[in-house]
């Protein structure tokens, strides 16, 4: 089932939301379900004819039991009309729902704040800041140490996509979120003396940046300040999302062609090749000469030992080496019975004692134990 188109409109320099409503989604599904409060839907969300999400707008959906948000900061080169295709997936019915979201990005009258205050909030999630009571709360606290009253939010942006890191699964743990807020006042002398050198100093020692004023963020926001960075007139502008790198739309125009990049001058391989192949050949040849050299040129052999020993030692040898091959010979051909110390005395098996000689039980040859 396809729902009627929903226009929304945005300005440049300011935070976008839209919250994707799982009730609007559950009433479209053709058959109900018994607890229509906890079916879970899942969202899926690209531009239209495009496989992904343009780069100034993300997605976020924490459970399929919670509602989805697209959310962002567009800027200049986003103004126009953006056409989002939004698709609802019902996990039990696998039912789904379609319905195109129509964007247009306008430029704001009185262009960016000139002052420009971003915060990392450490025990938040993005979806957590994205209400707007949330975003109130949030400004309100702001106000209290900004001391103005023009405040209002840029951008949101979780810390994992600024490369954070993804918190261990314990209970309060967060991945934290980096809030933007703009103003055309000038910072306050509180905001200007936490990013001051000084401060800097403090937090590369691990310590507490200096703060002149209360801090109104506790407890509902605890903000690092260390990681708090002012932007003010004297700054060239930029971007929401990344102040270092202005994007392009990333779609190639129609009938332009690609022009792929230089190719790289041909290499000569063969010295390498020689190199690689020819050096552990060479090891390999001095060694095998080497071993050889110890194990054929190196051998005294039999000839060359009797040479050097005298007729005295061989003659003792032989004649060793001669009376030992004859008591084996002799020990061999001779038939005795075995010694009475070796033959058992009962069956290891059942037990039974075995007499181990034949005849009277109390002969001289039974042996003593």
């Amino acid at each position: 089932r396809v729902l009627p188109d929903h226009p929304v409109s945005s300005e440049t320099g300011a935070i976008f939301i839209h919250e994707l409503e799982r009730e609007l989604f559950q009433e479209a599904f053709l058959t109900g379900h018994e607890d229509d409060g906890a079916t879970p839907i899942t969202f899926q969300a690209h531009l239209r004819n495009h496989p992904d999400l343009p780069r100034w707008l993300r997605y976020i959906q924490r459970d399929p039991r919670q509602p989805g948000y697209l959310y962002g900061c567009p800027t200049a080169a986003e103004v126009g009309t953006h056409a989002i295709e939004v698709l609802a997936y019902n996990r039990h019915t696998y039912e789904t729902v379609a319905q195109r979201l129509i964007i247009t990005v306008i430029p704001a009258p009185d262009g960016e704040p000139p002052y420009q205050g971003e915060f990392l909030v450490g025990n938040r999630n993005v979806e957590e800041l994205l209400p707007e009571a949330a975003q109130e709360m949030f400004l309100q606290a702001t106000a209290g140490v900004w001391e103005q009253d023009d405040l209002h939010v840029i951008n949101i942006t979780s810390a994992l996509d600024r490369g954070g890191r993804v918190p261990l699964p314990i209970e309060g743990r967060k991945e934290g979120v980096y809030v933007k807020v703009g103003s055309s006042g000038a910072f306050s002398p509180c905001l200007a003396s936490a990013a001051s050198p000084q401060s800097r100093f403090r937090c590369s020692l691990g310590q507490q940046p200096l703060a002149s004023c209360y801090d109104t963020f506790t407890p509902h926001f605890s903000i690092r300040w260390c990681n708090l960075t002012l932007v003010r007139p004297t700054s060239p502008p930029t971007p929401c999302n990344d102040p270092r790198l202005a994007w392009g739309s990333g779609v190639l125009e129609e009938g332009g062609d690609f022009q792929p990049p230089t190719e790289v001058p041909p290499r000569d391989l063969l010295p390498g090749y020689l190199v690689t192949l020819l050096v552990p050949l060479a090891v390999a040849a001095l060694l095998c000469l080497l071993l050889g050299h110890l194990m054929c040129c190196r051998r005294e052999g039999v000839q060359k030992r009797d040479l050097e020993t005298s007729d005295i030692q061989l003659v003792h040898h032989t004649t060793i080496h001669g009376d030992t091959e004859e008591l084996r010979h002799m020990a061999s051909s001779r038939d005795v019975p075995r010694p009475l110390s070796t033959l058992p005395m009962f069956n290891v098996r059942t037990g039974q004692r075995i007499n181990p000689m034949p005849g009277p039980s109390d002969g001289a040859r039974v042996p003593l134990l």
